[in-house]
């Protein structure tokens, strides 16, 4: 073999560990988080819905997804606010209305069998004192929890599993808008692979000329 096809076998080489480190395993969880909507953001809740008790005009979303952790976890879509969400629930005295975006998530992060109903969104109007997981209760019934009270489903999604590890595919984390192609982490790391090939290359060449 000669030191030009050499090093083209070992240009090719690199070039395909690189694409297999970007599509490496990682171990998620499928799981409903939960969030709270802060201005025009969502932050994710520092507690669980059975003990957070939301105020008078809150929003809060959950959402099914396959994630590693909370920094990790995948957002509600959507932008709906509390005036559009609770627009036809008028206030009452002696309760409290709390907006609440259900995100059932993707076919993707869905279990075998199992196809994910649209997002939604409820405005739930419960007495004063109640937690998040009774504002949820009052308008997305059936719930499902374990028996360590983790919550596994909403309105009945998904019909079983709870929580359970799930095999994942790690990309790079994108350092331009979404949507827009690879990283540019993804596109250096192949330029520097096909620039260290292409001078080995021209030395090879030269050095079966001399």
């Amino acid at each position: 073999m000669t030191a030009a096809r050499r090093t083209a076998l070992l240009l090719l080489t690199a070039f395909l560990v690189l694409g297999t480190a970007v599509q490496a395993q990682a171990v998620g969880y499928r799981y409903w988080s939960f969030w709270e909507r802060d201005g025009a953001r969502w932050t994710y809740a520092t507690e669980g819905p059975s003990t957070a008790r939301p105020s008078d005009g809150d929003v809060q979303g959950f959402r099914f997804a396959v994630s590693e952790d909370s920094s990790d976890a995948t957002q509600p879509r959507g932008a709906a606010d509390f005036a559009s969400i609770c627009a036809k629930t008028p206030a009452k005295e002696g309760s409290k209305r709390v907006a609440l975006v259900i995100d059932f998530g993707t076919a993707t992060d869905a279990p075998s069998g199992e196809t994910p109903p649209k997002p939604r969104t409820a405005c739930a109007q419960v007495s004063p004192d109640a937690t998040t997981a009774e504002a949820l209760a009052s308008v997305a019934k059936p719930l499902r929890y374990d028996t360590n009270a983790l919550l596994c489903a909403i309105a009945g999604y998904p019909a079983k599993g709870c929580g359970e590890q799930v095999a994942q595919e790690t990309k790079p984390k994108e350092t331009t808008t979404p949507d827009k192609g690879p990283s540019l982490g993804l596109w250096a790391g192949t330029g520097a692979v096909v620039l260290v090939g292409a001078a080995a290359m021209w030395r090879a060449r030269n050095n079966s000329r001399s």
